[in-house]
């Protein structure tokens, strides 16, 4: 069980945290100082110290000096965030603004103990199936991440997606990251930082869509002492406290405008200017982007910077979503629960296999993180040692439950009708559907075709379009 000191001088703030870290099997100390956490414990004996930046007597960032051997998380207001960049730059493994939303806290714990972890053991970064055994773990990323494990993936677009980290990550060259919410981009972020030649420089993270629009400059690039109303004192921005490391920009799609302009001034000259200044400051980051939007399209609608746009896509790995990642699903399954029960210290959970069906049907819309989530819930709940559908949560809907009614009913048709001319034991339910699909379109309507799968003529539609599936024109339909 990890151990946590908490250094928090408001008492009501220090009780919910470390309630919270204890409902999730941390063991948890406390003190309302750094003086206080000196005089009470071996500071070096914690695996992560979550302080305060601004406490009685000396501020936090004292913890990183005093405790030189373990990984330190500063909670800072929002209005001191460049204060918690300046953390970073004494040794501050992370930082998080208060308040903080409690899985965003849990994220950040179980990622840097996660790191610490894996570099005591001094884990290998990428795996590589073409070197690995096969009886060994399946092929994996294995850095820090907000899923506090690394990227799991055997088929083939992981895999693909493992080689082209390879390449690129020694690279100084940009990124762009594409896939959809809760797919992992960060974690390729990472896994991008850890294993390039600027690995022992800072990493700053940002997203895009969490800061206000009037903001988000001073944020990125900085400003000067009355550069507008507020702006007492110059200020470093994130651009700047990430020279010599990797600026990750996520949700880049959401950047105004205006910031674009500065951000790519960024890329082609390696320069900055703060807000209400006329000095530029070189700077050396390399720049990894993600965004769950089309940014091309976005630049013809006059939204995004086309100029931005293919200066940010020089290397594109795109993550594919988990519904059409396999069994990747229940290998990322198994390594969650495994996680969850090392955590709770409860060995031997396992799923139902009506458990593992309902994982393998279900469409995953929050993909990686809506599992994660679901796998957590369940191991909480979990009186005994078997996972069962109801403790995961999941709700599979009509048309889940029709479809799948469908491919039961397609696999009979095709053993007994002689419908299909090839084998189809490892085929999946998208692969029936597609294959019934494709047979049976030229002399069947849409209605029918619908009422034999089972599934609305709009529910047919959808899967159409997601399986780029044209309708064949027929008399009939």
């Amino acid at each position: 069980m990890s151990h946590i000191l908490v250094v928090e001088d408001e008492a009501i703030i220090r009780s919910a945290l470390r309630r919270l870290l204890e409902r999730h099997q941390y063991q948890v100390s406390e003190a309302g100082s750094v003086g206080e956490a000196v005089e009470r414990y071996d500071l070096n004996s914690f695996d992560l110290i979550v302080s305060d930046l601004r406490l009685p007597g000396e501020p936090g960032t004292e913890m990183i000096r005093k405790a030189p051997d373990t990984p330190v998380l500063i909670m800072t207001s929002y209005a001191s965030l460049r204060s918690a960049v300046d953390s970073m730059k004494l040794g501050a493994v992370d930082y998080i603004a208060k308040p903080f939303d409690h899985e965003e806290m849990l994220q950040a714990v179980a990622r840097i103990i996660n790191d610490s972890q894996a570099r005591r053991t001094q884990a290998p970064s990428i795996g590589n199936p073409a070197s690995n055994d096969s009886s060994k773990e399946p092929a994996q990323v294995a850095t820090g991440s907000g899923h506090s494990m690394g990227i799991i993936g055997s088929c083939a677009p992981m895999q693909t997606l493992f080689k082209r980290i390879n390449k690129v990550a020694p690279t100084d060259s940009t990124v762009l990251i594409q896939g959809e919410s809760g797919t992992g981009k960060e974690l390729v972020a990472r896994a991008l930082h850890e294993n390039s030649r600027r690995a022992k420089a800072p990493m700053i993270s940002v997203n895009c869509a969490a800061i206000p629009e009037t903001l988000i400059e001073s944020e990125l690039f900085g400003h000067e002492k009355g550069a507008f109303t507020g702006a007492t004192a110059g200020r470093t921005g994130l651009v700047e406290a990430a020279n010599g490391g990797t600026l990750f920009l996520d949700e880049i799609g959401e950047l105004p405008l205006e910031a674009q302009a500065r951000l790519l001034r960024v890329l082609q000259e390696g320069e900055i200017r703060r807000v209400g200044s006329v000095q530029s400051h070189k700077v050396n980051v390399r720049l990894v982007a993600a965004t769950h939007r089309d940014l091309k399209t976005l630049a013809r609608q006059g939204l995004f910077r086309e100029d931005l746009f293919y200066r940010l896509n020089v290397i594109e790995l795109r993550l594919p979503p988990l519904r059409e990642r396999g069994e990747d699903v229940m290998l990322i399954a198994q390594a969650l629960l495994k996680r969850a029960g090392d955590k709770m210290n409860q060995q031997g959970m396992h799923f139902t296999e009506a458990a593992m069906h309902a994982i393998r049907l279900h469409t995953w819309p929050g993909n990686v993180r809506e599992l994660e989530n679901a796998v957590e819930r369940a191991a909480i709940l979990c009186d005994e040692d078997a996972i069962t559908p109801d403790l995961l949560g999941i709700e599979l809907d009509l048309e889940h439950e029709r479809a799948s009614q469908a491919a039961n009913a397609l696999e009979t048709m095709q053993h007994t009708d002689s419908v299909s001319h090839e084998p189809t034991e490892d085929l999946s339910l998208e692969d029936y559907f597609q294959h019934f699909v494709l047979e049976h379109q030229e002399h069947m309507t849409e209605t029918e075709l619908a009422n034999k799968l089972g599934i609305s003529r709009k529910c047919l539609w959808e899967r159409r379009q997601r399986l780029g599936i044209p309708r064949k024109k027929t008399a009939n339909s």
